[in-house]
């Protein structure tokens, strides 16, 4: 498993409910949470090893938020 983390424009628990039922119906994405205390809104996502950073963003998108990816 990898762990990756994004900046996201998810702002309150009220975004979160609108991304948890994308994020927790994808097999791949194992562990998520998102920290809104944070100023760069920061997803932290674990994934099956083979699962892309891409899988995340798009999954994020179609929740109708946005997502980059943070180079370690």
């Amino acid at each position: 498993m990898k762990k990756l983390s994004f900046t996201t424009n998810i702002m309150c628990g009220s975004c979160i409910s609108k991304v948890k039922p994308k994020l927790d119906a994808n097999a791949e994405v194992k562990e998520w949470s998102v920290d809104t205390a944070n100023k760069e809104k920061t997803l932290t996502v674990t994934l099956e090893d083979g699962a892309s950073a891409e899988l995340v963003i798009a999954t994020v998108r179609s929740a109708g938020f946005t997502a980059t990816e943070i180079q370690a």
